[in-house]
């Protein structure tokens, strides 16, 4: 409303400025003609728009020494009033610092005796921390010293038990060897006397197959049955002159045995007329 107010006398004042402007002049005169009526009309409404701030600004201007007056009298009141508390404020901030500074002073003094104790139990502490130093210290070297020792004696320990566990060893050996020789000879020895006994075994077997043979031949042939000695002789004869010899050759032997075997073989599976059987003498 008010910015109404004031747009509306704007306009008002800007048509009484062109009324004045466009105004016909007097002749030789700088007075000109305006339209009363008008003017009036203008001046009216102008003053109905214009806001009562105005009047009251108007009031106030009037008004204005009485107004001075009071203010110089209120600010004089405020001073005097603002004096009054600033003193008693600084009286009352000069009790507090110096309460302050009272307090200050005790904890001060209260620090200073506390830092002396801590001083002094600090001393006390790195004398102690001193002690516990060279202590350990000492300690270290000793430790050091033991942990040498033990450990020259664990490898002097090693070294010896190493020496000993080789020997061991190379006595285990020699002696595994020793005892293995003499289990190969052994065994040479045995196979050497085993073979040995069935050569003879089956020289005997092949001497006793012989004497058969030459009896049944003799019986086949219609004469007298030989004795044992010719048989064996006749045997001995056909038979290998080496087989007496205890150093021959084992596949001799075998040969030998097996052609035995053969011939008795042989011997067995003739057919034998009955009553052509007599006893044979052994």
């Amino acid at each position: 409303m008010a910015d109404q107010s004031m747009r509306r006398a704007d306009e008002l004042l800007t048509e009484l400025v062109e009324q004045v402007e466009t105004a016909r002049s007097m002749p030789m005169s700088s007075s000109c003609v305006l339209p009363r009526e008008r003017l009036l009309d203008l001046l009216d409404e102008l003053r109905e728009v214009l806001p009562p701030e105005i009047d009251e600004a108007r009031k106030i201007i009037a008004s204005r020494d009485g107004l001075l007056h009071e203010a110089y009298a209120e600010a004089t009141s405020v001073r005097e009033k603002a004096a009054a508390e600033a003193d008693a404020m600084t009286q009352n901030a000069s009790a507090r610092a110096a309460e302050i500074v009272h307090d200050a002073e005790v904890r001060a003094y209260e620090v200073v005796e506390r830092g002396k104790e801590e001083h002094a139990s600090l001393v006390s502490a790195t004398t102690i921390h001193q002690s516990a130093a060279r202590a350990a210290g000492e300690l270290r070297e000793q430790t050091d010293s033991y942990a040498r020792d033990v450990r020259q004696q664990a490898d002097e320990y090693y070294q010896r038990t190493f020496d000993e566990a080789d020997r061991y060893a190379h006595d285990i050996r020699a002696e595994a060897e020793r005892y293995a020789a003499k289990l190969t000879s052994d065994s040479e020895d045995y196979a050497d006397r085993t073979l040995y006994d069935l050569a003879t075994t089956l020289q005997r077997a092949a001497a006793t197959a012989e004497q058969g043979r030459v009896a049944l031949a003799h019986r086949r042939s219609g004469h007298a049955a030989p004795s044992p000695a010719e048989v064996y002789d006749h045997g001995t004869e056909e038979s290998d002159p080496d087989t007496d010899d205890p150093s021959r050759d084992e596949s001799d032997d075998a040969s030998g045995a097996a052609a035995a075997a053969d011939e008795r073989a042989d011997t067995d599976e003739q057919p034998v007329d009955p009553g052509e059987q007599h006893p044979v003498s052994a």
